[in-house]
């Protein structure tokens, strides 16, 4: 399995033959090494609905007949758009063909602005698991530190994840070393950071003060393979 960073809150996963895409925040993005004319997609997996995550998914999801996982209310407005989604929420977990998708709590907001400006509520903000072949990312989607990361850490074992780090509308490094310690992952990637002004974060220097050996910043188009 290959899982790549591209920027923002951009990942991807590749297994099985399928592409599985992470809020794939691309066109807007000055800090992604990917094309939204060209990506490719088999599944979209949502976090929430703000723009800087739904990003390119109208367009990519049209051009690959991709299958959109997203909270209930985001699904449904995508849906309402003519698009392929199946709605989940916090504590749901379902098995698909590429693997087992579980939404979990997340601290934040979830709207989402359309090109009129008209803002739509799109439910609750999540994080997700994502298993495929004993294998499990946790994606934290954005969020503040809560203390239930405990509880995500303790109740699965997290071999890859990535934590929003650029302060301001997400934790920050000191925050998310906290998370990163309470989650007890593998391997933990900052993301959410470097992209505007506002977010922007010492991406190696937060890596280097996670448990030694499992913090790894990554720029966009880097990979690990699980």
């Amino acid at each position: 399995m290959k899982v790549s960073y591209h920027g923002h809150s951009v990942v991807k996963v590749e297994a099985h033959g399928k592409t599985i895409l992470f809020d794939p925040f691309i066109s807007d993005n000055g800090n992604t090494d990917l094309n939204a004319d060209d990506v490719q997609a088999d599944v979209i997996l949502l976090t929430h609905g703000h723009n800087d995550h739904v990003g390119d998914t109208f367009a990519i999801a049209n051009r690959n007949e991709s299958q959109i996982i997203a909270p209930f209310e985001l699904a449904s407005y995508l849906g309402s758009k003519g698009l392929n989604t199946h709605p989940m929420y916090i504590g749901g977990s379902k098995e698909f063909d590429f693997g087992e998708v579980k939404f979990t709590q997340a601290f934040h907001g979830s709207s989402y602005t359309e090109e009129d400006g008209t803002i739509i509520y799109t439910g609750m903000p999540t994080g997700i698991l994502l298993t495929i072949d004993g294998k499990t990312i946790f994606h934290a989607g954005d969020t503040g530190l809560f203390t239930d990361m405990k509880m995500i850490g303790e109740r699965n074992d997290i071999d890859l994840a990535f934590l929003p780090i650029g302060d301001n509308f997400t934790m920050g490094p000191e925050d998310a070393l906290t998370a990163a310690e309470w989650l007890n992952a593998k391997q933990v990637v900052p993301v959410h950071y470097n992209t505007f002004d506002l977010i922007n974060q010492d991406g190696e220097g937060f890596a280097s003060k996670v448990k030694p050996g499992r913090g790894k910043a990554l720029q966009p188009g880097d990979l690990i393979e699980l």
